[in-house]
């Protein structure tokens, strides 16, 4: 029966690598000296694997002297590359130190292109350095270039609260428009889960300053005033602004970060490609659960203040919780109450809407989420104290 032949070694197929390449030859650099000069002779492949060994090969070799005529000869130079190209410029440019002029000859196009691209770009005069500057100018520099940062910040900012108002608007004469299941999610988010936290926070601050206040009145024998002083404090200022400040940290943190993310994975084009405003969807949502929530919360922590007051009173000073509650009723009225209510929508709109548009300012990096989200916060808590530093100003020019 005729069969093929078996295929010897030499015709089976190798998966080595290596076989059926041509050999790579050594490089080297020949030097000879005559009556015209020196004659450098280049040969095989001048590249970065051969570079070190061709280094120590040009550190031996002499320079030219006074006068004397240099040859490079290129025909036989093998593969190069810019490790290589650069050996041979700095052979080229001792023997020129040395007052010898190189004359270059053989070598393909490219070769000697790459050697001229490589000479040119270590003949590239380096950048000037700029003149040491003077402190105090840099420093004014500095501050104007701040302070027209936060003009564009402030000047933008007032936009977007002006876009806002309007979606708004437009939102009262559609009432369909608004998203019921969006706010009820952000109202649990902003408002029930921040709960403990806030209540934690307003009963220690009610045992602080119950405690601070019984050590300073004891001095004069005046324990008593302790509730009056204690229940003003929590009622008018430090339960709201404890409270605005740690959803500020908290919630418009949290909205920045994630308006951040929506912008970076695009889900706002998204929106705005299906033809959804992201004010409408994204942006009111979330101030108005901040707004309904924030009130809510001020009343817990007005709760849990003098609670933990209470608590002081009845441990440290022995004011029984009958007599607090009259010391209470006599120190405080209804409208203590209202005073520090009234400023929580203002610091909730405050803080979504800083949240919200410093969210949809990111640009597509995880740094600008992060950046922004820490001015967010920053933002928020210095615009609430000011709020704040006006409302007392004004609730004392009317006399409340």
């Amino acid at each position: 029966m005729p069969h093929s032949p078996s295929a010897t070694p030499a015709d089976a197929p190798s998966d080595d690598p290596s076989r059926g390449r041509p050999a790579v030859a050594d490089a080297a650099l020949a030097l000879r000296r005559d009556a015209d000069g020196l004659h450098f002779s280049a040969h095989g492949d001048w590249q970065l694997r051969t570079a070190a060994a061709l280094r120590a090969r040009l550190d031996e070799l002499p320079r030219a002297a006074g006068g004397e005529a240099v040859a490079l000869d290129l025909d036989t130079l093998g593969e190069l590359d810019t490790s290589g190209a650069l050996l041979l410029c700095q052979l080229i440019e001792r023997q020129r130190e040395a007052g010898a002029a190189v004359e270059l000859r053989g070598g393909d196009p490219g070769q000697r292109r790459l050697l001229q691209r490589v000479r040119d770009a270590g003949s590239a005069p380096c950048p000037p350095q700029p003149a040491p500057r003077n402190a105090f100018a840099a420093a004014v520099e500095r501050l104007g270039a701040g302070c027209c940062a936060n003009v564009a910040l402030m000047l933008d900012f007032v936009a977007f609260l002006g876009r806002a108002t309007r979606v708004f608007a437009s939102g009262l004469l559609r009432p369909r428009q608004w998203r019921i299941t969006s706010l009820v999610h952000h109202m649990e988010q902003v408002g029930l889960n921040a709960l403990p936290i806030i209540a934690l926070i307003a009963f220690l601050i009610g045992v602080v300053v119950a405690y601070q206040g019984s050590v300073q009145l004891a001095r004069f024998g005046a324990q008593i005033f302790v509730v009056d002083g204690m229940a003003l404090s929590i009622l008018r200022e430090l339960a709201i602004l404890l409270t605005a400040v740690v959803v500020a940290g908290r919630s418009g943190s949290a909205f920045t970060a994630q308006l951040g993310s929506m912008v970076v994975n695009e889900e706002v084009d998204a929106l705005r490609a299906l033809g959804l405003d992201p004010m409408h969807v994204l942006v009111l949502p979330r101030v108005w659960a901040l707004t309904l929530s924030l009130p809510l919360l001020a009343f817990i922590a007005d709760l849990a203040g003098l609670l933990g007051g209470a608590l002081v009173c009845w441990l440290a000073l022995d004011i029984g919780p009958a007599l607090f509650i009259e010391r209470l009723s006599g120190a405080v009225d209804a409208w203590d109450l209202f005073v520090g209510l009234v400023k929580a929508p203002v610091f909730a709109v405050l803080i979504g809407l800083i949240g919200c548009h410093n969210g949809l300012a990111v640009e597509r990096s995880a740094e600008s989420v992060g950046r922004l989200t820490t001015r967010a916060v920053v933002q928020a808590i210095f615009l609430v104290i000011v709020a704040d530093a006006l409302f007392s100003v004004f609730f004392g020019y009317i006399g409340l």
